[in-house]
């Protein structure tokens, strides 16, 4: 298909016509509203909704794409969002003759703000790669009690604090704990010596099941409004000592970072894959007829104070074991009720290879390899002041398909406030 717009794109921007994410952005004259993006552009998509170019999809539309997040244009559903996201690729494209200036509904990524796209009222974080499963297994448990029982069975996964996940270019700062190394006899309270990131991919849902109905793997795909590329920071020291018996708290509540804008699920309909295959065989809720993976490439890189960046990982979706109509199957198998705007993560996701692995943690292998950056220092962790930057994309022909950056520098850690006065 042909996706030439009427605003020139550069082959190299995420932000070609066969993608126009959703975002919120404001600038100094207006208030946050809906957008899309294109190019080196946001589309103010209230303007065009209120010259009209939407009139034959809903009257709702002008009022939704006003608000400051999503929730209530995503609630309208995709037979009204995927026609308004179709109609602004007609009108924006370049053999169409409706806009005769299509700058004049154009706001400059320069002049713009990006803010978090949607109010999060829950969010889960999945386990859904079975390389990171295994790497983190070998190091913990040894090779041949990598896996839990139940890995291969069901998509292991948590409830996270939704209040913590922020838009990308947020700061987040070192986190104090608990932390206990093996030889101590008891534990320490200080800075998170193990700082590490999380290379994942969330998607937003976009439609209600109701409590005590769950969702089949077959009508999954209807839940699914978009993906948004996404960061899981974790503090592997507090995580290592609280996590038993009940899983991440303080390790993983401290922040997340999200890239700012909403890659529509249709934007990436070209580019599913068969997925990993899956043995045993799972339970019938979560068999699965339809293609499970996609074909996303990922990069991760930290830039130091000083400015140097350097690649540490190039990974890809296609590595996660469990799809994300699995994910949404086992979420509300139980009668668990989705809810707009709720967003889900992936977990981390680990290439096969050493070079894709998608934390610290494996990439420097808990500490005892350290990673040589390109100005020469190493890094076994992250450290104050560096810069974590992630980006994904996927080509629809020669069209890019991308998610943007999302990118987060670390603060120190507070000063000691508990520390007794002497």
């Amino acid at each position: 298909m042909n996706f030439d717009s009427k605003i020139t794109v550069s082959p190299s921007s995420d932000f070609s016509l066969a993608n126009l994410p959703y975002c919120i952005f404001s600038t100094a004259s207006n208030s946050p509203v809906a957008g899309m993006a294109l190019g080196d552009y946001l589309i103010n998509l209230p303007q065009l909704a209120s010259d009209g170019y939407f009139s034959e999809i809903s009257p709702l539309l002008s009022d939704a794409l006003s608000k400051p997040v999503l929730n209530e244009y995503i609630a309208l559903g995709k037979a009204i969002t995927n026609k308004v996201r179709e109609r602004v690729q007609a009108i924006f494209s370049a053999i169409n003759t409706e806009l005769s200036d299509p700058l004049a509904y154009c706001v400059p990524f320069a002049s713009a703000q990006l803010h978090l796209p949607i109010a999060i009222g829950n969010y889960t974080d999945f386990y859904s790669s079975k390389q990171h499963a295994y790497n983190v297994g070998v190091m913990f448990r040894g090779p041949e009690n990598a896996l839990m029982p139940n890995y291969l069975h069901l998509p292991v996964g948590y409830h996270g604090r939704a209040s913590s996940i922020v838009v990308s270019g947020t700061p987040i700062t070192r986190p104090w704990g608990q932390q206990k190394t093996a030889d101590a006899e008891k534990p320490i309270f200080a800075p998170s010596k193990q700082l590490d990131f999380e290379l994942e991919m969330a998607y937003v849902i976009g439609k209600e099941n109701g409590l005590g109905n769950p969702v089949t793997t077959a009508e999954a795909s209807d839940y699914v409004f978009g993906f948004m590329l996404f960061n899981d920071w974790s503090a592997r020291d507090i995580q290592s000592w609280e996590y038993v018996p009940l899983g991440p708290f303080l390790g993983k509540n401290f922040g997340s970072t999200v890239s700012p804008f909403i890659v529509t699920a249709e934007a990436l309909a070209h580019c599913k894959v068969a997925g990993e295959v899956q043995e045993p065989a799972v339970l019938p809720y979560l068999e699965q007829t339809t293609e499970r993976g996609y074909n996303i490439d990922l990069e991760v890189a930290i830039t130091t104070p000083e400015g140097k960046e350097t690649v540490i990982s190039n990974s890809n979706t296609k590595h996660l074991y469990w799809s994300v109509e699995q994910q949404i199957a086992h979420h509300s198998v139980n009668g668990c009720n989705l809810k707009i705007a709720d967003l889900y993560a992936s977990g981390t996701i680990s290439a096969p290879e050493e070079s894709g692995y998608g934390s610290m943690l494996e990439l420097s292998w808990r500490g005892t390899k350290p990673i040589t950056l390109a100005d020469g220092t190493t890094r076994k962790f992250i450290e104050d002041g560096d810069t974590l930057t992630m980006r994904a994309h996927t080509m629809n022909g020669s069209y890019k398909v991308g998610f943007g950056e999302v990118t987060t520098t670390i603060l120190p850690a507070i000063a000691n406030k508990w520390e007794k006065t002497k």
